[in-house]
């Protein structure tokens, strides 16, 4: 019997064509809509692999009850949706998409960071709404970029792509990290601080710092207090990092500038959730990776790991590097 290959997402035939000639191959019918948690439980107990979305939540009971489960691919940098400590103890390979996206997502969080800046869309809808009567001096004046201070928490690839983004707007770099980069501070004029002196000190915030135990909810209101009022706060990483009721608190009080935001507590969001009630937040429906490029190369990537695990060969990116196949019962 061929192998079963489950993709909890509508993708692209081209993209599956080399799976097909050799697997079996099922997809989720739907590119907006989620699989269902009872499909996926399903269809999970019978596959061999999952290529699964950052919404999937690939826990315990599907990784035990997985009898012949052997490789889940993540449509993703991230894999805080799959728990990674149990797949490594039932043999179960994962993988990730790095590297890959790093420029795109770059590209999109310092696109993001000008689009709060300078009030982008609120001006852009504010030509389209026939609000547009005169020139005046300051008409949606938003906030420079250029020779400001910038602040990045989580200086990993994608942060060290801002950074080098950022010299070309003559900004200071501040950043901070689990460990420090002697040789990106080299090459881009970055300096190493603690959390405390990059808040206090950057007028852009950005957030590219992995979702960890550590790391949920330390945007908190206190640490939003303790910006500038001229500050403005990215956050392209994962929403729980931010306490999202602090941020929306420290907008309307006037503590900080202004938000824009690709990622949510809970996705996708309501119309009525409070942060969009607010001019001075952008917000987007976290397509940091989503250049048509770009998410070719990632469900690539997903296939090329998928079929080198069920071939018996090392998948390109592992994420539980303590990943030993074994024949399950």
């Amino acid at each position: 019997m061929k192998p079963y290959i489950y993709i909890t997402r509508k993708l692209p035939e081209a993209m599956i064509e080399a799976m097909q000639q050799k697997y079996e191959v099922k997809m989720w019918e739907h590119e907006d809509i989620p699989v269902s948690k009872e499909v996926l439980y399903a269809e999970a107990k019978k596959a061999d692999a999952l290529f699964t979305m950052l919404s999937d939540q690939i826990d315990e009971q599907i990784l035990t009850d997985g009898n012949r489960l052997k490789v889940v691919a993540n449509l993703a940098v991230g894999f805080d949706n799959i728990d990674v400590k149990t797949a490594s103890i039932e043999g179960v390979a994962v993988c990730n998409t790095p590297d890959v996206l790093t420029d795109t997502t770059a590209d999109l969080t310092f696109g993001l960071l000008m689009a709060a800046a300078r009030r982008i869309v609120e001006a852009a809808e504010y030509v389209k709404e026939g609000k547009w009567k005169s020139w005046s001096p300051m008409l949606l004046a938003g906030h420079d970029i250029h020779h400001k201070t910038i602040g990045i928490v989580g200086m990993g690839k994608i942060g060290e792509t801002v950074a080098k983004r950022a010299t070309g707007f003559d900004m200071e770099i501040l950043y901070h990290n689990r460990t420090k980069k002697p040789e990106m501070e080299q090459q881009l004029g970055a300096k190493y601080v603690s959390f405390e002196e990059l808040v206090e000190k950057s007028d852009f915030i950005v957030c590219l710092t992995p979702l960890t135990p550590e790391t949920k909810n330390l945007f908190s209101r206190e640490v939003f207090s303790g910006m500038k009022q001229s500050a403005i706060f990215i956050n392209a990483s994962r929403g729980p990092v931010i306490d999202e009721q602090a941020l929306f608190d420290a907008l309307t009080a006037g503590e900080i500038a202004g938000a824009g935001l690709d990622v949510f507590e809970r996705e996708p969001i309501n119309r009525d959730h409070p942060l969009l009630s607010l001019p001075n937040v952008v917000a987007l429906p976290h397509i940091g990776s989503s250049s048509v490029e770009t998410r070719t190369a990632m469900m690539k990537l997903c296939v090329e790991n998928i079929m080198a695990v069920l071939e018996g060969n090392m998948p390109k990116t592992l994420v539980n590097k303590d990943w030993k196949p074994f024949v399950k019962a």
